[in-house]
Formats: structure tokens, sequence, C-alpha cells
């Protein structure tokens, strides 16, 4: 008799907890939207000549106001079209406001406002525990928008240091997550976003019961109080023997490879890189340059470096004029931003 009692307590249990998730699926799922963009980039053929093409890619995003989306950062790394889709059917153009790649999150900004938009606002992730249920609403694969639900398995943060743009804090679940659930948000019970999905650890490929969403309160802290602008590019860092490899004048860099036209560094002239090679077991796009310093502050993986680098991100908020210096074909030369 007292399994019994059990057994019924679980079920009905569960029943009215599944009609409370359905309930707040309802009232925070059209704030959920789907990114579409398109972005150049270098592929190898079979006679192994490089050649640029154009490549689709989707992603999730969520609305904090009835202009601003929050998605993850490698949704948007450098798209030459950015469009945004909603529940209802409407589309509507985008641009990248701000990116912050280590912690895999960024700010979009809608052309014009969604008319009637249903937004929803971050909670604090440091209340969350492990145990506690959450769900994540997105586009997986593809399919249309939908709801997977789990648990908090684990938290990963990671401090490198002084500097805020290297800081990472993710947590982890084993809520279904699929290609098209990046940016997503990641949902508590009240209806509050506790982290932007990020990425899984996989074996397969597929989701093996290991994902990551990045946690609100980092995001909200960059996106929301730093509001450093997006460049426009995709960079890579050259470590001390790449830099070797590429004959620099100090210890290292940063790799252009692609850059978006209509931004600060495609305005500037920067220039991305034109042939896909393997360096050290990474694929690499070369041939664009390689940027040495930001108003005379050199680019170098130390603390020292990267805090001064970081509050010269900050600055851009205030004034966006700075000048860099870059190697272009053996030679130094300093491109403005006026």
């Amino acid at each position: 008799m007292k399994n019994k009692l059990i057994i019924i307590t679980f079920f009905f249990s569960f029943v009215l907890n599944a009609q409370d998730l359905s309930k707040i699926y309802e009232r925070v799922s059209p704030a959920v939207v789907a990114i579409l963009t398109q972005e150049k980039t270098i592929t190898t053929n079979q006679t192994n000549n490089s050649q640029k093409v154009s490549t689709n890619g989707l992603g999730s995003g969520f609305m904090i106001s009835n202009k601003l989306i929050v998605t993850a950062a490698h949704v948007v790394t450098v798209p030459e079209s950015l469009v945004v889709k909603f529940s209802d059917g409407e589309t509507i153009p985008a641009k990248v406001v701000s990116s912050y790649e280590s912690a895999d999150i960024a700010l979009i900004e809608l052309f014009r406002p969604k008319i009637n938009a249903v937004t929803v606002s971050f909670g604090d992730s440091d209340k969350m525990k492990i145990g506690q249920q959450i769900f994540v609403i997105g586009v997986p694969l593809g399919v249309g928008f939908s709801l997977s639900s789990g648990y908090i398995s684990a938290f990963k943060r990671q401090n490198l240091g002084k500097n805020p743009f290297t800081n990472t804090e993710f947590i982890q679940t084993d809520a279904a997550i699929n290609q098209g659930n990046s940016g997503g948000p990641m949902f508590n019970l009240e209806g509050e976003v506790i982290g932007i999905v990020s990425h899984i650890k996989s074996k397969t490929g597929g989701f093996d019961g290991i994902g990551y969403a990045s946690s609100s309160n980092l995001a909200a802290n960059l996106l929301l109080n730093n509001k450093m602008p997006w460049l426009g590019a995709d960079l890579y860092s050259l470590t001390a023997n790449e830099a070797k490899i590429f004959n620099l004048p100090q210890n290292s860099g940063l790799l252009v490879q692609r850059v978006v036209t209509l931004s600060i560094f495609g305005e500037m002239g920067i220039k991305g890189g034109d042939t896909e090679l393997v360096i050290n077991n990474k694929k690499l796009i070369v041939g664009g340059d390689i940027i040495l310093a930001f108003n005379h502050i050199k680019f170098e993986l130390t603390d020292e470096s990267l805090v001064k680098l970081a509050e010269f991100a900050k600055s851009l908020a205030v004034d966006p004029k700075f000048e860099v210096t870059i190697l272009r074909a053996g030679k130094i030369m300093t491109l403005k931003n006026n």
C-alpha cells in the first residue's frame, strides 16, 4: 500500500510539473527567435585551390527589448547578412552590436522594432544549484521552435586573470541541445533566462548528454554594461611559435581571417585571408592582415597587455576613434577609424 501511494504521488507530481512547464512555455516562447545568417568563407577544392563561397547559418536567440536580441557569439561571427525570424513568421534584418568570443555571447539589433514584441528578462544564474530543473527553447536542426528540458549538472568557471574578456562561466546540463539551439535561452522554472546555449561535448557529433550554456550573469554584465562595439572580423590569436612562422616582429598578433564588408574593420580597409591552411593541426585562413597593436598597445598574450587592451575596448563605447597597427605583405602599416 505504501509503495502504491509513493507511485501515485510521484505520478501526480510529474503531471503537475508538466502542466506548469507548458504554461511557462506558452508565456516565454514568443520571445525566442531563429537567426539566419550568410557568411563568406574559404574552402579548398580537390585541386588544393582555395576559393570564396557563401555559407548559410542557423541559430537561436531571444528578445530582451523590442529591438535587442541576445544570442551566441559563434552564431554571428562574421555575417554578411543577418535576418531574424519570429515564431509568427515575420522576418526582420538585423546587425551585430557587440560580441564576446570567449564567453560565447553576442547582442544584435533589429533594423526596426518588432511590433507587439514579447520579451524575457535575465534571472540570477548565481542562485541556480546542481539538480535544479531547467528548459531550453530554440530551433534545433531547423525543425522549428521546440522545447527540451533537463537539469543543471555542473558549473564550469574559468578566470584567466584580470582581463574580463577571457573569463568564462558555463552551466552544464543534460537537456537535449543540437545544431540550431546555439544562442537560445535556458530558462529556470520562473521563466527567467539563466543561460545562453553555447556548445556540446560529443563523441558522436550528436547530443551525448553534456551541453553548456553561458551564464546569464556574465552575459548581462558584458552585453548590457560594457557595450564594447563589434569590430566585424574573425580573429585568431597567434602563439609565440606561430608568430615565428609568420615572421612577426613581436611574440604574438591577431590573424585576420575574415572581415565583414559593412563593419568597423571593413570600413577601415582591414583585409581577411584568401587561403586555407593547416598549421599546428589548426585550420586557418591566411594571407590577410595581422594586427600588431591597437592605439600603440601591443597585442601580447600576457595579463598586462590583455588588461590594457580590455580597457581600450571599453573606451570604444564612448569614443570609437582608434588606430590599428598591422602587418600586411611584410610591411607594417597603420589604419585609422575616424
